[in-house]
C-alpha cells in the first residue's frame, strides 16, 4: 500500500515537472555517493569528513527541486521551463563545485585564500540569491492567484512555507558577512548527528536549516494532519518563532543543545 502510494506520487511528480524530477533524483543519488564516501575516505575539513557537506547540500537541493516541481504545477501563466532550468543550472553549479572542493580537501564556503576561490564563493552566493528571489516571486504568485481546486489550508501552508523559506534563506547572508557559521568560534563543526552543528558555541546553520525546510514541513502538516486554515496559520507562526529563537540563541553564542541533552542523544 505504501509502496503503491509512493510510486503514484513519483509518477505524478514526473508528470508535473520532468526536468526538476530528474534533477531531484540526481541530487539524491549524489547524496548516496557522498555518504558512501564519508565511510571510505578520511579527508577532513574543519574537523569533519569532507563529504558530509556535499551530502547535506545534495539532499537539501534535491528536496527543494522536487518540492517546487510539485508547487509550480498549480500556478497559472507561469514559465515552468525557465524556472526549472534556472534551478538546475544555478544549484547544479553550486553542488558540483562543493563536491569538487570536498574531493580536494578544500573549503567551498568562506574560502578567500586565492582569487579563484573568492570568485567561486561569490558566484555560489549569487546563485543562491537568484534562486531565493525566484522562489520569492513564486510566493507572490501564490499570494495573488486563486486556487479554487485546492484546499484553502493547503494553499496557506504553501504561501507561509515559501515566506519562511525566503526569510531564512537570506539568513545565509549573515553567515557570509561573518565568514563563519559559528558564533564564539571559527566554523566549529562538532559533528552533532549528521548535520555537524556545533556542540559548544552558537551555530547559525540551525535557523537556516529549520527555516528553509518550512517549504516541506508546513504543507505536509497542513494537508495530512491539520486540515484547517486557522490551525495552519498558527502552526506556521509557531514554526517561524522556532526558527527565529534558534537564530537568537546562536547569535548569543549558545549551542542548540545543552551538554546534558547531547550526552543523552549520543
Amino acid at each position: 500500500m505504501i509502496l503503491e502510494a509512493g510510486l503514484s506520487f513519483f509518477k505524478e511528480l514526473k508528470m508535473r515537472n520532468e526536468h526538476l524530477f530528474y534533477f531531484g533524483l540526481f541530487c539524491f543519488m549524489a547524496s548516496i555517493v557522498c555518504i558512501f564516501l564519508t565511510q571510505t575516505t578520511s579527508t577532513k575539513i574543519h574537523g569533519v569528513n569532507a563529504w558530509y557537506k556535499p551530502f547535506k547540500f545534495a539532499v537539501s537541493i534535491g528536496m527543494y527541486a522536487l518540492t517546487m516541481a510539485w508547487f509550480c504545477h498549480h500556478l497559472n501563466n507561469f514559465n515552468t521551463n525557465l524556472f526549472s532550468w534556472s534551478v538546475i543550472i544555478l544549484l547544479g553549479f553550486e553542488l558540483i563545485y562543493i563536491a569538487i572542493q570536498a574531493s580536494r580537501g578544500e573549503l567551498s564556503h568562506f574560502n578567500f585564500s586565492a582569487p579563484f576561490y573568492t570568485l567561486m564563493y561569490s558566484l555560489m552566493g549569487i546563485a543562491a540569491v537568484l534562486v531565493t528571489l525566484y522562489t520569492a516571486y513564486i510566493g507572490i504568485l501564490f499570494f495573488t492567484q486563486s486556487f479554487p481546486d485546492l484546499p484553502s489550508h493547503y494553499v496557506w501552508a504553501i504561501r507561509l512555507g515559501i515566506l519562511i523559506f525566503v526569510v531564512f534563506s537570506f539568513e545565509g547572508a549573515l553567515m557570509s558577512s561573518r565568514a563563519s557559521h559559528s558564533v564564539g568560534a571559527i566554523n566549529d563543526n562538532s559533528n552533532l548527528f549528521i548535520v555537524g552543528w556545533s556542540k559548544t558555541v552558537g551555530d547559525l546553520r540551525v535557523a537556516h536549516f529549520i527555516g528553509m525546510h518550512a517549504l516541506q514541513v508546513l504543507p505536509i502538516l497542513s494537508y495530512y494532519f491539520l486540515k484547517n486554515t486557522k490551525a495552519t496559520i498558527i502552526v506556521a507562526l509557531l514554526y517561524g518563532l522556532l526558527a527565529t529563537s534558534t537564530l537568537i540563541q546562536a547569535l548569543d553564542g549558545k549551542p542548540i543543545l545543552t551538554q546534558k541533552e547531547q550526552g543523552f542523544l549520543e
